[in-house]
């Protein structure tokens, strides 16, 4: 890991008024990300993709987002104001969403698209944005940028889409890409196929990257470190290589509830909460 993190978090909480009361969703995560691949796990409802909405400064009010120390290349997060956050999205941190089928403008095509996010963040005629898009489409494995480029939303396969949307985030070149559960609705093929662009394009590029994902198998193999989340905190750390040595109970127990192919059971396990994991 490099000597200087490019994203620091400390203390980060995230909570949301509702008539029952206060529901914190993130409680005193606390971790740091240098030039490499982060992986956070967890269950749905457990805080990973709120926590990195938190970090791009997506948590719209009434939530709210506390925390110690959040700093993004020396730059305190905390402090920025709308057009500050704009300047920074998009630019030097990007989020690739979970199904780019709610996340593209249906009725605009995905290379016009594509172009807005260059044209938003750098100087440059829309010759030269076009051009820029076609070679993302092409970085991305597209085998036919030209056609793409002109195809609507739902003209898109889901691979394609999900590839559309890697090329959108990356196209200005962001030194932190957060891609939130990219290959949760794609076939093991194509996931494998998206996972080797991203790992492809952080190699080149220098990237930060936090994968967050529910598939303990994938990010064991792809990812360098894991975070493993429960109840809105982190309750393990460990090398991803290492993530079948996890002592934590909550991790042993998603580890076992994984099916695998090796070893088949007529019965997967079920998770057996803890409260005092909560504590």
């Amino acid at each position: 890991m490099s000597e200087i993190p490019l994203l620091e978090v400390e203390d980060l909480n995230v909570s949301f008024p509702s008539r029952g009361g206060v529901v914190r969703a993130v409680r005193g995560v606390q971790f740091s990300l240098a030039r490499e691949r982060l992986g956070i796990v967890g269950e749905s409802g457990s805080g990973k993709s709120t926590a990195g909405r938190a970090i791009l400064g997506l948590i719209a009010p009434p939530g709210e987002v506390r925390a110690k120390r959040l700093t993004f290349a020396g730059q305190d997060l905390r402090s920025l104001d709308r057009r500050q956050w704009r300047s920074l999205r998009g630019r030097r941190m990007s989020l690739v969403m979970q199904d780019p089928k709610f996340s593209l403008n249906p009725v605009i095509k995905v290379g016009h698209q594509i172009m807005e996010t260059y044209l938003l963040h750098d100087k440059a005629t829309k010759q030269q944005a076009r051009r820029r898009a076609l070679d993302m489409l092409q970085a991305v494995k597209i085998r036919d940028p030209e056609t793409v480029f002109h195809l609507y939303p739902h003209q898109l396969s889901g691979g394609m889409g999900q590839r559309v949307m890697i090329a959108m985030m990356l196209i200005a070149e962001p030194d932190l890409l957060i891609a939130d559960e990219p290959t949760s609705a794609l076939d093991v093929t194509v996931q494998n196929h998206v996972l080797r662009i991203l790992d492809d394009l952080v190699a080149e590029r220098g990237m930060g990257l936090i994968f967050i994902s529910h598939n303990l198998t994938v990010v064991s193999s792809f990812c360098d470190r894991v975070l493993v989340m429960y109840g809105g905190r982190i309750v393990e750390e460990c090398e991803a290589s290492a993530l079948h040595n996890a002592r934590h109970p909550y991790t042993r127990a998603l580890l076992a509830a994984a099916p695998s192919l090796e070893q088949p059971t007529a019965e997967l396990s079920t998770v057996t909460r803890d409260p005092t994991w909560l504590i």
